[in-house]
C-alpha cells in the first residue's frame, strides 16, 4: 500500500468542476512521480455568519459552527469534498490544500450568542469539515470558539478525527461542568497503514483511542464514531473498534455508512484502483447493493445507514456488539446554564 505522488495526500489529482465549463490538463510528460508535492494554501473567508442551521433527522444537532471549509485530513471518502465546487475549487487535491479560514469565527459566534433573537441550543462542531485539522494548532480559532461558548455556557457537540481536542481539555471541562460538552472521535478502522493512506493527515487510530481515554478521564463524556464503514474494506473491523474504544473509556458509539455524493465515485474509484485494485469490484459492488443499485443515496435516514441485506448485517453487528460490550451511553446535553454575561439574573418570587 505504498502511496505514489503526491505523498501525504488523499487524493491523487483534481478531477474537474462540475459547475466549471474549463478545466486544466496537465501534460502527460511521464515525469508525474517528479512533480513536487501540493503546498496547502490558506485563504480568508469573509462569511459574516457562523451559525449554520439544518433540518436534517439524520443530524442529532439543528445549529452548527466551524471555522475553516475544506480539510487538510485528506480524507479520500470525505462527503463534504462535493460542497468545495461551490467555492469554484475542485474535490480532489484543491479541498484537502485549500483551506478557506474564518478568522473573526470568535466574534462573530459571541455576537450571535449575545442576540436576544439567539435560542440556546446544543452548537455542533465539525458537522461538514473537521475543526481540529492541523491548521488548528497555529490559529486556535476552534479553541476560542470554545472559550466563547463556555462564557455562555452554551452546550457543544464536536466530532473529530485529531487528537488536537485533547488540547482544549481544560476549556472542555469547564462546559462539562454544566453538562455543555460532549466529544465524539470518529474512528474508521484500527490498521495503521490503511489509515495513512485513507486519512493521510488525520491522527492515526491510536491516537485517536488516546484521545478517547484522555477525555474520559477528564470526565469528558465520550463516544466514537465508526465512521464510515466501508463495505469490503473496513466493516470487518467494527467489533474491534468498539471494543477498543469501549476500554479506552467511551459511554456511546455510532456509525455511518460510507456515502459518495456527486464526483466521489469517480474519486473513491481512482483510489481504490490505486491502493487496492484486487477489491475494487467487490467494494463498489456493495456499496450499489446498499444504495438501491445507485452509488449514492440522499434520502434521509437512508444515506447514514444504507439499505438491504448487507446494511441490515453491519447493523445487526453494531447493535449485538454494543450491547455486549456494555456502553452506558452519553448523557443528554443541557442549556440549563446558559447566559449572557453581563446580563442580570432574573429575581424569582420578589427575592432580593
Amino acid at each position: 500500500m505504498n502511496s505514489p505522488y503526491p505523498k501525504g495526500r488523499g487524493a491523487t489529482a483534481n478531477p474537474p468542476n462540475r459547475f466549471e465549463l474549463m478545466r486544466y490538463e496537465p501534460l502527460e510528460d511521464g515525469a508525474c512521480d517528479e512533480r513536487p508535492a501540493p503546498q496547502t494554501l490558506f485563504f480568508r473567508d469573509n462569511t459574516r455568519n457562523i451559525i449554520a442551521t439544518n433540518d436534517s433527522p439524520d443530524i442529532v444537532f439543528d445549529a452548527s459552527i466551524n471555522p475553516y471549509r475544506c480539510c487538510e485530513h485528506g480524507c479520500i471518502y470525505c462527503y463534504a469534498r462535493p460542497y468545495h465546487e461551490y467555492l469554484g475549487f475542485s474535490i480532489g487535491l484543491d479541498f484537502e490544500t485549500k483551506i478557506m479560514v474564518k478568522e473573526d469565527a470568535p466574534k462573530l459566534l459571541r455576537k450571535e450568542l449575545n442576540s436576544p433573537k439567539w435560542t440556546p441550543q446544543v452548537l455542533g462542531i465539525s458537522g461538514v469539515t473537521d475543526a481540529y485539522q492541523p491548521i488548528e494548532r497555529r490559529l486556535q480559532l476552534t479553541r476560542r470558539c470554545l472559550e466563547v461558548l463556555a462564557e455562555f455556557r452554551n452546550p457543544v457537540t464536536i466530532v473529530t478525527k485529531n487528537r488536537l481536542v485533547t488540547r482544549d481539555l481544560d476549556v472542555l471541562a469547564k462546559l462539562a461542568e454544566h453538562q455543555a460538552a460532549g466529544v465524539a472521535i470518529a474512528v474508521t478502522t484500527l490498521d495503521p497503514e490503511l489509515a495513512r493512506v485513507m486519512e493521510p493527515r488525520a491522527t492515526a487510530p491510536a491516537g485517536r483511542l488516546e484521545a478517547i481515554r484522555e477525555l474520559s478521564a477528564a470526565g469528558i463524556p465520550t463516544l466514537v464514531l465508526v465512521a464510515p464503514v466501508i463495505p469490503g474494506l473496513t466493516d470487518h473491523e467494527m467489533p474491534a473498534i468498539l471494543a477498543a474504544a469501549r476500554a479506552a473509556g467511551a459511554m456511546g458509539a455510532g456509525y455511518t455508512m460510507l456515502r459518495l455524493p456527486h464526483g466521489l465515485p469517480e474519486l473513491f474509484g481512482s483510489w481504490l484502483e490505486q491502493h487496492f485494485p484486487e477489491k475494487k469490484d467487490k467494494i463498489l459492488s456493495r456499496v450499489r447493493d446498499m444504495r438501491g443499485g445507485a452509488m449514492n443515496d440522499s434520502r434521509f435516514t437512508a444515506r447514514m445507514r444504507g439499505e438491504g441485506a448487507i446494511a441490515d448485517t453491519i447493523k445487526q453487528m453494531f447493535n449485538v456488539t454494543k450491547k455486549k460490550l456494555g456502553f452506558p451511553g452519553r448523557p443528554a446535553l443541557s442549556t440549563a446554564a446558559f447566559r449572557r454575561p453581563g446580563e442580570t439574573p432574573m429575581m424569582l418570587f420578589g427575592d432580593e
